[in-house]
């Protein structure tokens, strides 16, 4: 009995935080409807912008679209963006989308990040003569904690058989399903370089479905076990992953790096001739031709929903009219080790040609997926300037390979690709890329895709 009123205290404490938390909520409803009936009950042109840009960015409700994997549509559903922050130290917020596509494919996430945020020491400095000593407080990444389950069902993937030397005459057809869930983490250990050490555990569980309703045959009507590994059956992965990221700005904001080594492990407890490891090295290199250019990186602090412009800020970034231009030199090598008897299932193999299952374009003018195994390269050289407003012009050239062994991976017999189109960069809106691509001998490509990074915000786990 003694305790009773400590109980009742207890409860009560409890009771006036799950109420305040959801006025909080409330409070979040109630202004989004108020900017919707200011934006949306105008019907005039000069409203459409602003409501467009309400219905498809806006919290804690929006419109969600987005591209899936090539050749399985584009999406549309709804996303709830929500926030809450607990004290000085530690900024939350969550993402949860799901869109579907009128193939019957579909994809539905939720996703979870904790920022911590320390609080920055300024000290001030004076001097009496001579030049003021260089500031030293600068804006750096925050340690950063990810949760994520996401699971997605794709009805068309094209396989044509493993290596650079594959035929499009055996092209095959297959569904595939996919649940990831799991945990990362980015810690930044030397801001002076933006030095970060990356780490991830997650759960995947893939399985792999006959498609015979299109003009292409079914991929068990073409390929076995032997020629495409992980056909047979499909079992459940535990995959880690650890590497560092290097994010340095140089020669006065003239070159922006962009430099990650990855390497993750990729473990089947229930049959370990599925189990490999792999390693990742991308060298990114960005020549902004403007100093007023922005980053031209994703948001890790956003969702992948998200579009604030700034940490803790829950608006999108306004439309540009400043020019906006740059160039772009990167480097993507990926190689994949099994022990001997081991094999790298196909559908956790990287791909080039067209855009990959993530929906990265590689050597765009050849067919979606065309060229598959388990080591790639590529390089591409890369240009992209504003037009006008959101509209920008790029330019793209791609050469690379994929290599059944880890020996073969040389910048020696690469494909080539070219192409050019229009980008949309609207604020927060979708980035948006109409394009037209050539140079290979499976004939013109064009090319529509709207990010699946809807907003531009931190990229959804890799499907591979």
């Amino acid at each position: 009995m003694r305790r009773l009123p400590i109980i009742i205290a207890l409860l009560a404490l409890f009771a006036g935080a799950a109420r305040a938390q959801e006025s909080e909520i409330h409070a979040d409803f109630r202004g989004e409807a108020t900017r919707f009936k200011q934006s949306c009950e105008d019907f005039s042109l000069k409203a459409i912008p602003g409501c467009a840009q309400l219905l498809f960015t806006d919290h804690p409700l929006h419109i969600a679209v987005g591209s899936l994997a090539p050749q399985n549509g584009f999406g549309a559903g709804g996303a709830y963006v929500g926030h809450y922050t607990p004290n000085e130290l530690w900024r939350t917020s969550w993402d949860a989308d799901a869109i579907a596509t009128d193939n019957a494919s579909w994809r539905a996430g939720f996703y979870y990040k904790a920022i911590h945020t320390p609080i920055e020491k300024i000290t001030e400095i004076t001097t009496s003569s001579g030049p003021a000593p260089k500031v030293k407080l600068v804006v750096h990444p925050y340690t950063l904690f990810n949760l994520y389950a996401q699971s997605l069902s794709l009805d068309q993937l094209f396989y044509y058989g493993l290596g650079p030397d594959s035929l499009q005459a055996n092209a095959s057809v297959f569904g595939m399903t996919q649940t990831i869930a799991g945990a990362s983490a980015i810690v930044p250990v030397f801001h002076a370089l933006n030095v970060s050490l990356l780490g991830e555990i997650n759960g995947r569980f893939v399985s792999v479905q006959e498609n015979h309703h299109e003009s292409n045959p079914s991929i068990e009507q073409v390929f076995t076990e032997a020629t495409a590994p992980g056909l047979a059956t499909q079992p459940s992965f535990a995959q880690l992953g650890e590497g560092a990221r290097l994010e340095p700005t140089l020669l006065g904001d003239h070159l922006q790096l962009d430099y990650l080594a990855q390497f993750q492990q990729f473990v089947a407890p229930s049959d370990s001739h599925y189990s490999f490891r792999r390693f990742t090295a991308d060298l990114n290199h960005t020549i902004p031709l403007y100093r007023n250019s922005g980053s031209y990186g994703a948001k890790t602090f956003n969702g992948p929903d998200e579009c604030a412009a700034s940490l803790g800020a829950t608006k999108c970034s306004a439309i540009q009219r400043n020019r906006e231009g740059s160039l772009q030199l990167r480097l993507l090598i990926t190689e994949s080790i099994a022990s001997a008897g081991n094999v790298v299932p196909f559908y956790f193999q990287p791909t080039l040609g067209g855009s990959d299952v993530n929906g990265n374009p590689w050597l765009p003018s050849y067919n979606d997926y065309r060229f598959r195994a388990p080591n790639a390269l590529l390089l591409r050289e890369g240009f992209e300037h504003s037009i006008w407003g959101p509209v920008g012009l790029t330019f793209a050239a791609d050469q690379g390979k994929v290599a059944l062994a880890r020996g073969d991976i040389a910048f020696s017999h690469l494909a080539h690709s070219f192409s050019a189109g229009l980008t949309l960069r609207a604020g927060g809106l979708p980035a948006l890329t109409l394009g037209f691509a050539w140079g290979g001998p499976d004939g013109p490509h064009t090319i529509a895709n709207v990010n699946n990074s809807l907003l531009g915000g931190s990229a959804r786990p890799s499907l591979f």
